[in-house]
Parts: structure tokens; sequence; C-alpha cells
């Protein structure tokens, strides 16, 4: 089977099971195999820096899978468990979900990478999440964000520019809803999808200036439901009464949601810059993409965005071939490997170097970077994935009508209480 039929018939299949896909057609020559797995998000990126690492070391097979974020996550921890997990994988940086390095690492599943060349270079805001006790467990790779990738030739249909304040993404979804169009793609039949649009207005709501809410939170002098987080999800709802949302986000998958930017059936979709890549690949060539940050008020100073440490990879603890796994590692880890991989994802590399050129469309996320604007993924930093469970559930909630804020935000009080 040629290489790019089987890559369609895996990213068909990774919504669904944790799929292989070998980037090769056959085994190498003196059969050596190094099995690695990722998020769905990361095909395109991850392919890639395979055919390089394969090229640069023709005695080893890599042999990928990838699946989309639920069931990758209860795929990995079952294989882990059962001690048949991949030699490398995708972990999550800090805490929150069943595949996060704070959740890995004290259960043994995780290889200690403190002896690798590379970790002399990780800062120390990327150490926070990447460690844990002291020791490096994941090889951090890009910085990303979550933001507004846009369509341009869509957002030049509709009439307007980017949104600066929360006043102009209700007229922008007003506008689009007028030509016959969504301003906005949402699936959030995928759970984690969900969560993505409170985390874009919450980084402003929350977290803006001078915040210690996260201190706050874990000292028990603050509570979800006391906080922001109430208005935040009041406007995701505004937003999907406005008219917002394409059709049935309850009843969209993300995959479809994707297609519908790259497509102009919708302006944008509020994601992880990762999955630009999907969204290109679904549109006319030619079709040119942006991003900005989600507005939460009238003051466009006031805008933060969720930046944080993205694709990260870690060495199965029981790997059966070790040495492949650190050689891929390390490979993975040389700056222009590392900037050929951030660039693909649009995002930066984690461990900075002078030699990456951003893209100019994602501009914007280098940009809050280096103005401090930008606030770590919200569920890096909570004690439990119970946490994020309730607020991926609730949402979903939120939609059908059986649940309201309140509701939502005290089950996550009590979920982040209960570690």
């Amino acid at each position: 089977m040629n290489r790019p039929l089987l890559g369609a018939l895996c990213a068909v299949m990774t919504g669904m099971a944790l799929t292989a896909c070998s980037n090769t057609s056959g085994m190498s020559g003196d059969g050596s195999v190094l099995r690695v797995a990722s998020n769905s998000s990361e095909k395109i990126s991850l392919d890639a820096a395979v055919a390089a690492f394969e090229k640069a070391n023709p005695g080893i097979d890599v042999q990928t899978t990838y699946a989309d974020t639920d069931p990758y996550l209860s795929t990995l921890r079952t294989q882990l468990s059962a001690g048949t997990g991949p030699d490398v994988f995708y972990a999550f940086p800090g805490n929150g979900n069943a595949g996060s390095i704070q959740v890995l690492a004290p259960a043994g599943y995780l290889a200690d990478l403190s002896s690798r060349s590379w970790t002399a270079n990780i800062p120390d805001s990327v150490k926070t999440v990447t460690q844990v006790d002291g020791k490096q467990y994941v090889l951090p790779v890009t910085f990303t964000g979550i933001g507004a990738v846009y369509n341009k030739k869509a957002l030049q249909e509709v009439g307007v520019s980017e949104p600066t304040t929360w006043s102009q993404v209700l007229d922008l979804c007003d506008k689009a809803k007028a030509e016959g169009g969504y301003a906005f793609a949402l699936g959030n039949q995928t759970p984690w999808v969900t969560q993505l649009i409170d985390y874009a207005l919450v980084a402003t709501l929350v977290h803006g200036e001078g915040s210690t809410f996260d201190a706050d939170l874990a000292a028990g002098r603050a509570t979800f439901a006391g906080s922001g987080w109430h208005k935040a999800m009041e406007q995701y709802l505004e937003m999907n009464e406005r008219g917002c949302f394409s059709k049935d986000p309850l009843g969209t998958p993300v995959e479809t949601a994707l297609k519908q930017v790259g497509q102009g059936e919708a302006v944008a979709a509020v994601q992880v810059l990762a999955t630009a890549g999907q969204i290109k690949d679904a549109a006319p060539e030619g079709t040119e993409f942006g991003m900005f940050p989600l507005p939460a008020t009238d003051d466009a100073q006031e805008t933060r965005m969720p930046g944080a440490v993205g694709a990260s990879y870690a060495a199965n603890a029981k790997a059966a071939n070790a040495e492949a796994a650190g050689k891929f590692l390390d490979f993975l880890a040389q700056p222009q490997n590392t900037n050929d991989y951030a660039a693909k994802s649009n995002s930066a590399p984690a461990i900075p170097n002078d030699a990456f050129a951003p893209d100019p469309a994602f501009k914007a996320l280098l940009e809050h970077q280096k103005a401090g604007r930008t606030v770590p993924f919200m569920d890096q930093l909570w004690p439990n994935p119970k946490v994020q469970q309730a607020h991926l559930s609730g949402v979903q909630d939120l939609f059908s009508g059986e649940s309201e804020p309140r509701d939502v935000l005290a089950e996550m009080d009590e979920a982040y209480k209960n570690d």
C-alpha cells in the first residue's frame, strides 16, 4: 500500500481507535523497530520528523500510531498497564488528564530523561510542567496556544477585520450569519474540544495581569464558581444563542469542524494551533489562514491567550527498544528538527533557539508570549484529571440544556478538592 493512501486511511480511522500507521512499507534491514504513538493533531509534524529520522538512521524502522485525544488516552493507559505500550509516546505536560506526566511518572511508566544532553537547554518555566520531583520525564518540543484559526477569504467575505474586543466577536457572529455562514465551527461531540473556548475566555477573565487565582485555588481561598469562570461560561452560551457556532455543535465531531473552516463554511475555529495543519489539508490550494486571540472584554489591552508547552514526548520505562527511543528523542531535540516540527504545527519551539522563523500568519502567539500575555493551559496546573473531566462533560451538559454554569462549576470545585 502506498504511503499517501495509508496516511489517508489512518486519518479517517484516528477518531475511532489507536490505529497502526507505519511510515515504512516493510521491516528495516536489521529488523530494528521503534514504535511511536501520538495525538492525531501531531500527525503532519511527526510524520515529517519520522521521515527525517529514518533517513538519518536507515537501520531503524519507525512505526507510528495516531488517535484523537480521548481514544488515545484510554488506549495508551491500557497498553502501559499491560506492558505493551509504545517505545516513545506523546505525553501531556503538567497534570490534568490521564496522560499527563504527573499521573504517569509516579506510576512508573516514564523513563527518566534527566541525563540527556538537551535537558540543560530547557527554560525553567518549561521545566515546571515537564519535570516531576526534579526529574525530566519528557522532551518538550513545541510552545503552542489556543486561538481562533481563521480562513482569510471567509473573513474577508463577511466584511470584518480580526476582532479585538468582545463586542466585535459578536458583530462577526451576526455578519457571518447574515451571509448564510457561521463565525465559528465547533465540534463539541468530541469531548476535549468543549474546553477550548472556556480556556480562551478565562485567560483574560480569570488570569489577567496580577492574577493569583491558581495559588488562591490551591490554598482554598478561591473557587471556580466564585470566579470569572462563571462569566466565561455565560459568554460561551451567549455565543451559542447568538448563532456564532455552526449547526448542532453536540452532533459535530472535531474533524468535521476543522473541514468547515478549511472549506470556508465557517470563518474560524477556536483551537489548539497544531490543528491548523488539518484545517489547511481540508482547504482548496492557495487558501490562506491566520489566527487571533479570542477577546473576552471590550478592552483589547486586557486580552490574554492560553499559551503553554504543547507537543511533548516521553520514553516508555519498559520500552522494547530503549536505545532507539533515546536516539529518536535526541534527534527530535536538535534545534533544526525541533524548528521543523514547530513550523509544521504552527507553534514555536519549547526549547528556544535563534534559528526559528515563525509563520507570520500565527505571529500573535509569539507576540503575546514575548509581552508576557500568555497563561498556561488551565488543566496543566489542576491537581487531578477529575477536574478536567467534570469540565468536559459539564460543557456538553450546558449545550444540551441539562446544566447551568453554576452546576458545572460546583462539580469542578468538588473534583478539585478530591485530589
